[in-house]
């Protein structure tokens, strides 16, 4: 197995597959003379679930990173629906359909769970973020991401009062106003307890499945991505090291040495 290896993913209904919603081209990202990200190049098709794993610093976050526009590709080129977005900014990319969570919350602590929500979906439609302007125009619309993330009966509720799984149930519920095609995941588990963990997965698998949206997540629960992902990619050192299906990646002896130190 090797990290050229690209699996046919799921297609756009039609019958012939499509191109890649996502394409990263041999992208790079250097500062200052050392190197953070080296030649990956890897396809996202549409509909598709793919994970990211590998050591703390291999350079997962920096991935994401520089797909969402947060960093500069210094090689290569980040190609969304065959548009070349290399050069472009992170709320040009936004636009374009990508959305992006961070591993820390970045929640206004005072502000309610469904202020959060009509502020993000005034900014998508070109609005004011002041919140008493055009707020009515906007209640369908908060009431229906509310009710599909589960957090309908927190809508008053302060940011600062929630548990860490509402909290990244809010983030996700922020980023879904926009209508984002292909969406990144770093790290929605961090912080939230066990017992939350299954409602937050069935949550993003809702995302990925039932509403068809592309998802690009990392994570270092094993257990988790097993049940969420088609294919999982593994970064070490910066470059792409394994490419391939949850069984095929798993049972690798050069990922179990490189990541793991033993079979998963």
């Amino acid at each position: 197995m090797t990290p050229s290896a690209r699996p046919t993913g799921p297609a756009r209904s039609g019958g012939a597959a499509a191109g890649p919603v996502l394409a990263l081209e041999n992208v790079g990202w250097s500062v200052g003379g050392a190197t953070i990200l080296q030649d990956v190049s890897l396809d996202v098709r549409e509909g598709e679930f793919l994970a990211f794993i590998g050591p703390n610093g291999a350079g997962k976050t920096s991935l994401f990173n520089l797909v969402s526009g947060l960093v500069p590709a210094t090689a290569g080129r980040v190609v969304l629906d065959g548009a070349d977005i290399t050069a472009e900014p992170p709320h040009a990319r936004a636009r374009r359909g990508l959305g992006r969570t961070f591993q820390t919350s970045s929640l206004w602590p005072a502000s309610s769970v469904a202020e959060h929500v009509r502020l993000a979906a005034q900014a998508a439609a070109g609005g004011s973020y002041r919140i008493w302007r055009r707020a009515a125009r906007f209640r369908d619309e908060v009431d229906d991401v509310l009710a599909r993330t589960g957090l309908a009966h927190r809508a008053d509720t302060p940011a600062q009062a929630l548990s860490h799984g509402e909290k990244r149930k809010l983030e996700l519920a922020v980023l879904l106003v926009g209508e984002p095609r292909l969406i990144l995941l770093d790290e929605p588990m961090a912080g939230v307890s066990a017992e939350e963990v299954p409602a937050l997965c069935e949550l993003i698998r809702t995302l990925h499945r039932d509403e068809g949206r592309t998802v690009l997540m990392v994570e270092h629960h094993m257990d988790v991505l097993l049940g969420l992902a088609d294919r999982l990619a593994v970064m070490h050192h910066g470059s792409l090291l394994a490419l391939d299906t949850p069984e095929a990646v798993t049972a690798d002896p050069t990922v179990q040495q490189a990541y793991l130190g033993e079979k998963l």
